[in-house]
């Protein structure tokens, strides 16, 4: 049931239909269609890339850019960093505030960046790992029909790269760029214009899994979900 025809039916109903409705509010079943919306970017322009090699259609840029990458250090193509299982709610901006209070639930209720130095390394407390997986996951922030990508997937895209480092990344029909990453002990940004760092669905014990490139080298790799990452989103 949408938001808006909720109400229309709530307008020409009796105040037993009301108190139904108050009902629903309470156990958050009238409201979950909206949070989910809300967990998502949907502000990033959608377009789509295909790899014949792979079969796999991706967007074309990573989630909170403005464009597609037009080099490797493309500074408008590098988008929001996001903490692993973190829906879109403001955090993943590059200059958005830091705070140390970690988040009991899976939506925090904020937009600030959540600092983690201390073990586990976790935004969240204790931690969920079922919060990015498919197009139906609790925060997947991906717009609707999309994705964050397994590990499995991002393995057998590199494989159709001419080389597995920056250049091989970014000759790809998805032409990753090099947006660095935000640091969970004290939220400042790193190896912007030397490295890229793409979540995936994946969760590895205490941590998850994502794909790194430098100039020099490209791999996978487990590292904690309060560091802030870039995430680009396949369709499914």
């Amino acid at each position: 049931m949408s938001k808006s025809k909720v109400w229309k039916w709530i307008s020409g109903s009796t105040l037993a239909s009301v108190a139904m409705f108050a009902a629903l509010l309470f156990f958050g079943l009238a409201t979950h269609p909206a949070s989910a919306a809300q967990n998502r970017d949907n502000t990033t322009t959608v377009v789509d890339v295909y790899n014949p090699r792979t079969g796999q259609v991706w967007m074309d840029r990573n989630l909170g850019a403005s464009r597609a990458a037009t080099s490797p250090s493309d500074s408008r193509a590098y988008g929001d960093l996001y903490q692993w299982g973190r829906p879109a709610d403001g955090h993943q901006r590059r200059k958005s505030p830091a705070t140390s209070t970690l988040s009991s639930s899976d939506q925090p209720g904020h937009g600030s960046f959540i600092l983690a130095p201390v073990s586990p390394y976790d935004w969240r407390s204790p931690r969920n790992d079922n919060l990015w997986q498919g197009v139906n996951g609790v925060n997947n922030p991906c717009p609707e029909g999309y994705r964050l990508p397994t590990d499995a997937e991002w393995d057998e895209e590199r494989k159709s790269w001419v080389s597995n480092n920056a250049t091989g990344a970014f000759r790809s029909p998805l032409k990753l760029p090099m947006p660095g990453y935000r640091s969970n002990s004290d939220g400042s940004l790193v190896g912007v214009d030397y490295n890229g760092y793409y979540w995936s669905s994946t969760v590895s014990r205490s941590d998850a899994r994502f794909l790194f490139f430098h100039h020099g080298i490209l791999g996978r790799a487990s590292f904690p979900r309060a560091v802030g990452r870039s995430v680009r989103c396949i369709k499914d």
